[in-house]
């Protein structure tokens, strides 16, 4: 590579994060409402005090104790600096579980690069959205992506020391935001002994850890508090407009919440069905577990009681690996994915209005949206395409 080259690629950099640098300045700097709940949390634990108070109000606290540690550095911050430094992380693991999902796309042909920007942009008020909070989940997703990584490895090339790094990265994944369990029961499906054992150490370390700030037994009575906290929080919360979970779903259409936690159970155990019938289509399958992890990514904040709509994000893998295989779906069926995909796309307040948005969400039409994008994967795997 030339001098020239060297110098159009530093100016591309510095005009990236140049446009970013402004969009925080002038956008996001007074907002990031999330990131201050998790920078409070990370100063309280800091100074032994609990994170779960009632007077917050939907600003609470809803994670682990142990999940505030990565926000201890940043408390030692002022706010203002805490944030930015944040928000480039954010763009930063963005910028890396997009490139790390297009590398675990299985194909025996070459990528397009629009693999790399259409799934993007087709997620980008999500991504905009995890941006304007100052929320976790790209953090999240990219060490769940690296865990696929490491899950997906050739047969020849695993080890053992690659099942403890799953089970690590998996055990992290629960600590920050526990709708990760949801690779439990596949985990025990796979016999992955190892990395469950590993996990389920980091888990337990975890959740002993702020033992360092509370001792032993406050540390409990604070753990008690984020379950009695959370549990009471959770109902009122299950029919907002941007709640997309399956029970939330049920609770919007039916208004009975007793009906729709017994439609929730059936609904959820014909996706585990659905999911266990995957991985026995699998067995014969080359890389079979990246098409499997993408679709339990997108079942996560469809089965967690509080996924809201930005942590669709997750599904990245399941769209890059969608739209790579586009062409083995027949014409009324590439037409209607294009279609899904214009409504995820295009479904956003400012374009649709204040009152169509309204319908929209609180008929919870985005469920709808990524359940056809399971079927699209499912579809995939029945012809044994991937």
């Amino acid at each position: 590579m030339d001098m020239h080259s060297h110098l159009k690629t530093a100016l591309r950099v510095i005009m990236i994060v140049a446009v970013f640098l402004l969009l925080f300045l002038f956008r996001v700097k007074n907002d990031m409402i999330d990131f201050q709940v998790n920078y409070e949390a990370g100063k309280r634990l800091r100074l032994a005090e609990t994170p779960y108070r009632f007077e917050d109000g939907h600003y609470m606290f809803k994670y682990l104790p142990s999940s505030a540690f990565l926000y201890l550095p940043l408390s030692y911050l002022p706010l203002g600096l805490a944030k930015g430094s944040w928000y480039f992380f954010i763009i930063f693991c963005s910028l890396a579980l997009i490139r790390l999902s297009f590398l675990l796309v299985p194909s025996t042909t070459a990528k397009s690069k629009w693999l790399i920007v259409i799934p993007p942009l087709i997620l980008i008020k999500y991504f905009l959205r995890e941006i304007d909070l100052g929320q976790i989940n790209t953090v999240v997703t990219l060490i769940l992506l690296i865990m696929i990584w490491y899950l997906d490895r050739q047969r020849n090339e695993r080890s053992h020391t690659d099942d403890i790094y799953t089970g690590l990265l998996w055990g992290l994944a629960v600590t920050l935001k526990p709708y990760a369990l949801i690779f439990l029961p596949y985990f025990l499906l796979k016999g992955k002994w190892r990395t469950l054992l590993s996990g389920m150490c980091t888990l337990g370390i975890a959740i002993l850890i702020p033992s360092l700030y509370y001792g032993l037994k406050g540390n409990f009575i604070v753990l008690n508090e984020w379950i009695s906290t959370l549990s009471q929080s959770t109902p009122t919360l299950l029919t907002t407009w941007d709640n997309i979970s399956i029970i939330a779903f049920f609770n919007k259409w039916t208004g009975d919440p007793k009906l729709s936690l017994a439609l929730t159970v059936i609904f959820l155990s014909v996706l585990a069905l659905l999911v266990l019938f995957l991985m026995i289509l699998g067995k014969r399958v080359e890389k079979a577990t990246v098409l499997e992890c993408s679709v339990l990514l997108i079942l996560i904040p469809l089965a967690s009681p509080l996924g809201w709509d930005y942590n669709l994000l997750m599904s990245i893998l399941g769209i890059m690996i969608v739209v790579h295989y586009f062409s083995f779906y027949t014409k009324i069926w590439r037409i209607f994915l294009v279609c899904n995909f214009l409504v995820i796309f295009f479904s956003v307040y400012d374009i649709m209005g204040k009152d169509l948005y309204s319908t929209f969400m609180s008929l919870s039409l985005t469920t709808l949206n990524f359940l056809v994008l399971v079927g699209y994967l499912a579809y995939l795997r029945f012809k044994k395409i991937c």
